[in-house]
């Protein structure tokens, strides 16, 4: 199983990740709820990172197992190479919906290129032009340098919802006032971050709708939010 276990971490996106999602997930659902049309009796299941799992992060095949899904019409064999994304957070829904997270809390974790071998580079360059397409991306090329992260994430929820009709969400969570990390301390200063990241692969933010979904948290008020709680 390729499951990924993480200390408790001490700063940075994988510190209020984990944070968010074992005390205080409310929080982060109800920000989820209105972006996928949830009702009141539509419940989020966290899978990963869980403390009680060691916090454990998911990649590969091992996403399908933790949520128990299926593949009819492609396999991920033939999609991409070994030693795919590493997953920040997964989470289902109890009408079926399937939750992927990538995490960030500062500007410079969004920069990153492949490095894959030949062989793999060659599978990752064809499921990026054919991700990339479905987007109506005028750009593809760009997709594995830059900030392949992002378009790799992209090209998974292309796989899941596209090519195998699996009810897929992508949930890119920005943390805002993360000062250990110089993070941006605003939600705008994510936003002209992430709209160069989407003029650099040639996506307009509309295409990428209503299943991409950008969420912002301010970690001074989830922290101010975690010492109420802890004074109850």
């Amino acid at each position: 199983m390729v499951r990924i276990v993480q200390n408790e971490a001490i700063k940075g996106s994988q510190k209020w990740m984990q944070i968010i999602v074992n005390y205080n997930s409310r929080h982060l659902n109800d920000l989820l709820r209105p972006e996928m049309h949830l009702n009141s009796q539509d419940d989020i299941e966290w899978l990963s990172p869980l403390r009680g799992d060691s916090y454990a992060e998911y990649k590969d095949g091992d996403i399908l197992n933790i949520f128990k899904i299926s593949l009819l019409n492609r396999s991920l064999e033939t999609f991409w190479p070994r030693g795919g994304p590493v997953w920040d957070g997964l989470a289902k829904t109890s009408r079926g919906d399937v939750i992927l997270v990538e995490a960030k809390s500062h500007i410079s974790e969004m920069v990153s290129s492949c490095q894959a071998g030949p062989q793999a580079l060659r599978q990752i360059q064809e499921s990026m032009i054919e991700a990339a397409k479905s987007y109506e991306s005028f750009m593809p090329d760009n997709w594995t340098s830059g900030y392949y992260q992002y378009a790799n994430r992209l090209a998974h929820l292309y796989f899941l919802r596209n090519l195998n009709d699996i009810p897929a969400w992508l949930v890119f969570l920005y943390f805002v006032n993360d000062h250990e990390m110089s993070g941006p301390e605003s939600k705008d200063k994510w936003k002209n971050a992430i709209a160069e990241v989407h003029d650099h692969l040639g996506v307009k933010a509309e295409r990428l709708k209503p299943y991409v979904i950008d969420v912002f948290v301010d970690v001074l008020k989830l922290e101010e939010r975690m010492r109420f709680q802890n004074e109850r």
